[in-house]
């Protein structure tokens, strides 16, 4: 008797360490927060007017006013990553969500994934056509079920099962994003992204996309694809890519920066300059990372990338260029 007593304990510790691998002594506040956003890569132009640059700048510190709230409160990572997501997903100042671009046929299709750095749990969703804020339903997977990646109708049939919420594909018709698509010109590349290590030190990582203007229907990116647009690991670090999907997906660009740092002892601005600079040719984008220390990097090999960053030491920037 005594000895199955001891056994089942055993099995339930084995099963409580399994399942919280962080443990419970990790779950103590430390004060401490970091939180990354971006909101796509590429070559704005410079002489943009000042009422078009102050729209960037204004989305983009309320973004992360959203995030820093969440982190400052206590809450976690992965709820102040899915919820800045939702917004930028929202504005249509940005590739995803309502401001996707559109593929060569005129529709719009919609890629997330959302990774939580704990236990390496994933949840990701690509050409989706009728999700409201694909952020949301790629956690759905991850928490919902047993899969990783639902794709194209069946992603969007999980959605509406899941209670997320739906709309007519009409609602991501933007006017601005039809224009670029007659013209084929993208000024900017890539995805709405977002990282965050809160003050439990766990780390999530966000990235949605449109994908690329005039993208060939069924074409999807790395922002759905883990190691390759996405990676979060509490033992090194959270990254999400913005840019040439295909270039990211080829060089596992956001994998390798954690690996680079567990395997090679590189730092976090080692890793990601490795990456961006000597891997990846110019002009295919940047990432935005941080790192278990709450050190953060934003990076890019383009002439604009929009981001910004808050930490519980004061920092508060958003930027455009250089």
């Amino acid at each position: 008797m005594k000895y199955l007593i001891v056994n089942s304990v055993l099995q339930l510790l084995i099963i409580f360490l399994t399942l919280f691998p962080q443990g419970i002594f990790s779950q103590e506040p430390n004060g401490k927060y970091t939180i990354v956003i971006d909101g796509g890569a590429g070559s704005l132009d410079p002489n943009l007017d000042e009422a078009g640059k102050q729209a960037y700048l204004n989305s983009l510190t309320t973004a992360l006013n959203i995030g820093k709230k969440i982190l400052e409160e206590g809450g976690s990572s992965l709820d102040a990553v899915e919820q800045v997501v939702k917004y930028l997903e929202d504005d249509s100042l940005f590739n995803a969500g309502r401001g996707a671009v559109f593929t060569s046929a005129g529709t719009i299709e919609l890629d997330a994934s959302i990774m939580d750095g704990r236990d390496l749990s994933t949840g990701a969703v690509a050409g989706v056509t009728v999700i409201k804020n694909p952020i949301s339903l790629a956690r759905l997977v991850m928490e919902k079920t047993q899969h990783v990646l639902f794709a194209g109708t069946g992603a969007d049939e999980l959605g509406k099962k899941l209670e997320v919420e739906i709309v007519d594909p009409s609602y991501f018709f933007v006017h601005k994003r039809y224009e670029e698509l007659k013209k084929m010109i993208e000024k900017i590349k890539g995805t709405s992204g977002c990282v965050a290590i809160d003050q439990f030190g766990n780390i999530t990582a966000g990235t949605s996309t449109g994908g690329r203007t005039g993208k060939i229907p069924g074409r999807v990116g790395d922002s759905p694809l883990i190691n390759a647009g996405t990676y979060a690991n509490n033992k090194t670090c959270g990254v999400s890519g913005t840019g040439i999907g295909e270039l990211f997906i080829k060089n596992t660009v956001a994998f390798n920066i954690s690996a680079l740092m567990e395997y090679k002892g590189y730092s976090l601005e080692e890793a990601a300059n490795e990456m961006i600079y000597n891997r990846l040719p110019d002009n295919s984008g940047g990432i935005i990372a941080v790192d278990k220390n709450y050190n953060y990097i934003l990076e890019f090999n383009t002439e604009s990338m929009l981001r910004g960053v808050a930490t519980s030491d004061g920092i508060f920037e958003v930027k455009i260029w250089k």
